[in-house]
């Protein structure tokens, strides 16, 4: 019985820190590593894994903090949720406590400092000033960042000193291609978070919550949608040209059906539910296979 309750509690929190979204930081330090290597740097185990757990717990930190200011503002009671949006529904269904949720967001962000204080006094103030603008952002996003249609910014931004970090840790130096890809890594989650705000659109329009899609109206959030894969594909052809990226980075261009894909949906049925979730659902697998055909390019 006890089993089986704690096998409950696990699934819970796993759920509220939503295990599947940490991916797109997972892919993020992945390219940095692959960046390092890349450049003939021989890579450190115990850095990497520490760089991993350390980025996983500020994006955790992140999503808790999110699920709890949205439950105190009212908008995941209102909101119609699905896969990919409208909160993870803990809170709403009172399976866990509002300040529960809180206190595990603090002490993620506070694991994740921790990690990147020890690298501090290992690399310097390249890392100080990447966890400067992590921890303050983080706790800022959902009260602040978001609320100002600055979360795609704040995700872009966050892919690309996720990947200088990781890159920065194992080699001491700055390079840019580092930074170049972490942009194109950031855009495709700027492009995932943005197309699941629109489920949202409504709710967080009621509840004063200015994300993008409420300041664009959803048929200039579409085009913004369009812009960004544009952009995504121009970088990648622009940077293998400009040989900041292999050759090999143009095999990232076998994700283009899929983004295509739920561009095309989306554009024609930006207010049917069902058709925006088969859209989430291919810019969420897009922006994930897109991302790791970049880092086995470098790989390659």
């Amino acid at each position: 019985m006890a089993n089986s309750k704690a096998l409950r509690n696990v699934k819970i929190w796993l759920k509220v820190i939503r295990v599947r979204f940490l991916l797109a930081s997972l892919i993020a330090t992945i390219n940095g590593l692959a960046i390092a290597s890349w450049k003939g740097s021989v890579l450190d185990p115990f850095y990497a894994v520490l760089t991993i757990g350390g980025v996983v717990c500020l994006h955790a930190s992140v999503d808790l903090l999110n699920d709890y200011w949205d439950y105190k503002r009212g908008i995941d009671i209102i909101t119609k949720r699905t896969k990919f949006s409208g909160g993870t529904g803990v809170l709403p269904e009172k399976l866990l406590s509002p300040r529960s949720v809180y206190s595990a967001g603090i002490i993620f962000l506070l694991f994740g400092m921790i990690i990147g204080i020890y690298f501090i006094t290992i690399r310097g103030i390249v890392i100080l000033l990447i966890l400067i603008f992590a921890t303050i952002s983080i706790y800022f996003y959902s009260t602040n960042i978001a609320n100002a249609g600055l979360g795609e910014v704040f995700v872009t931004v966050k892919g690309a000193l996720v990947v200088l970090g990781s890159f920065y840790v194992q080699t001491g130096y700055v390079d840019f291609t580092a930074p170049y890809v972490g942009v194109i890594v950031g855009l495709l989650s700027a492009n995932v978070l943005l197309i699941n705000s629109f489920p949202d659109h409504n709710a967080d329009k009621k509840m004063g919550k200015k994300t993008l899609t409420v300041i664009l109206g959803k048929k200039r959030a579409v085009k913004v949608l369009v812009g960004i894969i544009i952009l995504i594909y121009c970088l990648i052809t622009l940077g293998v040209i400009l040989k900041i990226l292999p050759l090999y980075s143009l095999i990232s261009f076998l994700s283009l059906p899929l983004g295509y894909r739920a561009l095309k949906r989306i554009y024609k049925e930006h207010d049917n539910l069902n058709e925006l979730v088969l859209s989430m659902s291919d810019t969420v697998l897009f922006s994930r296979i897109c991302g790791v055909l970049i880092a086995i390019s470098f790989i390659l």
